[in-house]
């Protein structure tokens, strides 16, 4: 890692368009849960896809990937991360704290990598990991109402499926990550209805349609438009322009924005224990994060 790894800054206009990003991927899980309210889970996934895929198709030139890494990564996004984190918001936990956990993917996504390679830990990342453990351990302690052990399991599977997907979309090399997403869509668009047909039935998808008002298609468009389009594309153009130790960290923000626009538009209740597992799990990323790059920075800046 570069000096200008660690020295590069944001400009302001950049900066806010980060924090707009992150805005919208934390709030997102408030969108979720309202729309969870009219639509079957898997139908919603289902649904979130195809507005994906149908407009965006006609525009974004397909990315120089293998069909079967967009196969792949189309069915780890699609159902396994969207499919599941749908099935465990709606009863089973919080959105909130399924903002929270969600980010533990970046757990996961390290330990795939250092697997993959061979690599160990370093100190520092063995404190992170559990700092995140610990997080992970005090919501399991307060189980109850909202957020159930299922629900825990299955949003923790999903960060899993999340993580997976980062593996074959860093196999995939530097791409255009937003026609990378669209493409793989259509793979995740024809197993969600399978499903969606087989576990919540031709009754309650006709039903969920019909009566669905414009509302709940707001919600599945902004799933689309606001999570997927404009999400990955101005991550996508930050990334090109920035190094990545200057963007990642920005993504820290995210269960920020979800358990207060939890808090503010849903009610969810901020206990104690909630807001400790957050700064356990937030900070033990954070030291994953910032904890290798200060100890390499001190290690190549002369001393005196």
């Amino acid at each position: 890692m570069t000096e200008r790894d660690f020295g590069a800054h944001l400009s302001l206009r950049s900066l806010l368009l980060a924090i707009a990003v992150v805005a919208v991927w934390g709030t997102n899980f408030v969108v979720i849960k309202i729309a969870l309210g009219s639509l079957p889970p898997l139908l919603f996934a289902a649904l979130r896809f195809t507005m994906v895929v149908v407009p965006a198709l006609a525009f974004v030139r397909r990315p120089a990937v293998a069909w079967g890494e967009l196969a792949r990564y189309g069915l780890l996004i699609g159902v396994g991360q969207f499919g599941l984190l749908f099935i465990a918001i709606n009863g089973l936990i919080a959105p909130g704290l399924a903002s929270l956990l969600m980010q533990v993917q970046v757990v996961f996504t390290i330990g795939l990598a250092m697997r993959g390679t061979g690599e160990r830990l370093a100190p520092v990342q063995y404190m992170a990991l559990a700092m995140a453990i610990g997080g992970i351990g005090v919501i399991l302690a307060n189980t109850g109402g909202t957020t159930t052990p299922l629900g825990i399991g299955i949003t923790l599977l999903a960060a899993l499926s999340w993580s997976l997907g980062n593996i074959v979309q860093r196999r995939a090399g530097r791409i255009d990550m937003l026609a990378f997403v669209v493409w793989s869509s259509l793979f995740a668009v024809p197993p969600l209805f399978v499903l969606a047909f087989v576990f919540e039935g031709a009754p309650a998808i006709g039903h969920a349609v019909a009566t669905a008002g414009i509302g709940v298609w707001a919600a599945v468009a902004w799933q689309a438009v606001g999570n997927t389009m404009f999400g990955y594309g101005a991550w996508g153009w930050l990334l090109a322009r920035y190094p990545a130790a200057a963007v990642a960290p920005m993504a820290l923000l995210v269960p920020v924005f979800g358990m207060g626009a939890a808090a503010i538009i849903l009610h969810e209740p901020l206990p104690a224990w909630k807001l400790a597992a957050a700064a356990l799990i937030i900070g033990g990323l954070a030291v994953n994060i910032f904890g290798p790059r200060i100890i390499r920075r001190s290690a190549i800046t002369p001393a005196g």
